[in-house]
């Protein structure tokens, strides 16, 4: 099996098993009687967990809310969690095309629908970089964000990276359905899957996720999160923190890119602790 689908599927392994585990009491996170909004004509999934400050928490490319059932506990202990599975992922239709602004425009779309005041936004990989864009975007509604693994250029990834970009086609897919069985399974158009892979494939190509301009323009406080591991440059991160006006950086120690899985529970302790703190002066760059 190519290294990639191993990545690929260990995550979706690692959420199956986690509903042995008494702490998240067998909740079937992803599959749990959400509800759907319409949302420029695309109907969107979403579940909600908890009271207190909206929370809208953003899962992984090729993934759904089901690979947030580790962190999803904890959070809504302190927040109203609001995890919607994006455009044709999980059980969430397909839009016309995917790309960084469109899952943001997707995510503002449900903002105003659900009639937040605010919101904290918090989103790993694909929805790291969905929650940068947001926040420059609506500056009105987005209180703080946790941005996780996040890259805002396709150079930023490391050689391991950018190789493991060449394996994502629709042969190697068909290779090994582990993945596609269990996506077809969940999404509500299993027989458009090739039109979602291919749709991904093309965002995932784009140089530019998240345009420096925009970045610049960030005025809430944003905790940039990553392990030290990641197939991010590390460079990378740091030049994404140094671009925000209230920028703060965690890098955390013999990690890659599946920290929600791995080590969740450190991560809703660095995740709460931020949006919790008073003092929204951040860092100034």
């Amino acid at each position: 099996m190519k290294h990639f689908f191993y990545c690929l599927t260990i995550s979706i392994i690692l959420t199956s098993c986690s509903e042995t585990k008494e702490s998240a009491e067998a909740v079937p996170y992803g599959s749990n009687h959400g509800n759907y909004l319409t949302i420029h004509g695309t109907k969107i999934y979403y579940e909600e967990y908890g009271n207190g400050i909206p929370l809208l928490l953003l899962h992984q490319g090729l993934g759904s809310i089901e690979n947030l059932s580790e962190i999803i506990p904890e959070l809504s202990r302190h927040f109203r969690v609001i995890a919607p599975d994006a455009p044709g992922h999980g059980r969430s239709e397909q839009a016309d095309s995917l790309s960084g602004d469109l899952l943001a425009e997707y995510c503002s779309a449900l903002i105003d629908q659900l009639q937040l005041d605010s919101a904290y936004v918090m989103g790993w990989s694909m929805g790291g970089n969905t929650s940068l864009l947001l926040a420059a975007n609506r500056p009105d509604k987005i209180k703080k964000v946790v941005s996780g693994a996040s890259n805002t250029k396709s150079s930023g990834l490391t050689q391991e990276g950018r190789a493991l970009l060449k394996e994502y086609t629709v042969e190697a897919v068909k290779e090994d359905k582990t993945w596609l069985e269990h996506y077809q399974r969940m999404n509500p158009q299993p027989g458009q899957w090739i039109k979602f892979w291919e749709d991904t494939q093309k965002m995932w190509s784009r140089e530019i996720k998240v345009p420096d301009d925009k970045l610049s323009r960030i005025t809430v406080p944003v905790l940039i999160i990553r392990g030290d591991r990641d197939m991010i440059k590390l460079e990378h991160s740091v030049d994404i923190f140094r671009s925000l006006k209230k920028g703060q950086l965690c890098i955390y120690p013999n990690m890659g890119h599946d920290m929600p899985e791995l080590k969740s529970e450190m991560l809703c302790r660095i995740a709460v602790d931020f949006f919790n703190k008073n003092d929204d002066k951040g860092a100034s760059h």
